[in-house]
């Protein structure tokens, strides 16, 4: 990227002082400085900016961060992250180069500040709609119609679709497969929030079930092959129906890009977890809405090799499901029959979609 001169100017004069004249620049160990544009401006690559303000000479450093794929840095938002938080806390420790101000860097090369913030947020457009979770809550009493069995074939087809897009980056799988099992929002996240000693477990049972899953995460560190594009949230209360199976997806979530599993299980656990709720069992319409959501999806894709690798990420979703936190309603006995799931399927090898009620036993 070129830096331009007179936007370097403008980013200080309203950060410093309106007076404020830029005399040089100079990548940081270079000795000669330049009164020019800085061609090819690297991230990671810090800059040294000189100046007089209040007829006083003065100096900073500007820095980003290089981009790469591998430990945590893999997206703009990564690191961003850093970035606001090293100018949120260098000033507080003893003896450390403060931090002057955060920013970012538009198309064009502008420097725009963004280091007063203090929270972000994020503005969208207004979409109608029904969530699908109504759906699922009215075939668990009432049974399912022919829309019912139309809106899967769509929400399968939707995400053969969008899996169907490829990205050979191995840092980025391996990435996804330790997030899924470390991340605060996953499966060591939701298992610290449940209580210590959850009446419907056995002593030191959730111990069991967080080395499962470490284990999987080894197990799934060489399909790497397998990386595509996903949604990374896709539940029922994230799509919003209209009217026949015209439907909009929300709050993507946990990355661009990551393993089909994911989303599978993400829609795929609630036709479970409903029935559950009514008999403990997957049964009658929402069984069929299952299987049909499955048989679909590895019809259009041919991807049967979703079923060796799922079981972490069933695992994932069953906890959130039966968590305390999150359905405080349910009873003991609904949450002992999903963690029976969770734990028979991290157990097995392969997953046999058409035999579910074997791992709730």
């Amino acid at each position: 990227m070129d830096l331009k001169r007179e936007y370097i100017e403008a980013y200080l004069r309203e950060l410093v002082d309106q007076d404020l004249e830029l005399q040089s620049l100079r990548r940081m160990g270079e000795t000669i400085p330049t009164t020019e544009d800085v061609k090819g401006f690297g991230y990671g690559a810090p800059l040294l900016v000189e100046y007089v303000s209040g007829g006083k000479k003065g100096s900073a450093v500007l820095s980003t961060m290089r981009v790469q794929h591998g430990f945590g840095h893999d997206h703009f938002s990564d690191r961003a992250r850093i970035l606001i938080w090293q100018n949120a806390t260098f000033g507080k420790l003893p003896n450390h180069v403060p931090s002057l101000d955060v920013g970012y860097f538009t198309d064009e090369g502008r420097l725009v500040s963004s280091g007063e913030a203090k929270e972000y947020f994020l503005l969208m457009e207004k979409v109608e709609g029904k969530e699908y979770f109504f759906d699922l809550e009215r075939v668990k009493e009432e049974g399912a119609t022919d829309l019912d069995y139309k809106r899967v074939t769509a929400l399968a087809d939707y995400l053969a679709d969008i899996h169907s897009v490829k990205k050979d980056c191995a840092p980025l799988y391996l990435r996804k497969i330790r997030e899924i099992v470390g991340d605060g929002e996953c499966i060591f996240g939701i298992l610290d929030d449940y209580p210590e000693n959850p009446a419907f477990l056995d002593p030191g049972e959730l111990v069991d079930v967080e080395k499962l899953c470490v284990e999987w995460r080894w197990k799934l560190r060489s399909r790497t092959e397998r990386l595509c594009q996903v949604h990374g949230d896709f539940h029922p209360w994230n799509v919003m129906f209209r009217e026949g199976t015209d439907f909009t997806v929300l709050d993507r979530s946990r990355g661009e890009w990551g393993d089909a599993a994911d989303d599978i299980t993400a829609m795929a656990m609630n036709y479970i977890f409903y029935s559950v709720q009514k008999s403990f069992r997957l049964s009658g319409d929402l069984k069929d809405l299952f299987e049909l959501f499955f048989e679909r999806y590895l019809e259009k894709t041919g991807d049967d090799a979703l079923l060796e690798v799922i079981a972490p990420f069933f695992a994932f979703r069953a906890m959130v499901v039966a968590s305390p936190t999150w359905y405080p309603l349910l009873n003991d006995d609904v949450r002992r029959t999903l963690f029976n799931f969770m734990e028979n399927v991290l157990g097995s090898e392969i997953f046999n979609y058409r035999d579910v009620n074997s791992y709730l036993d």
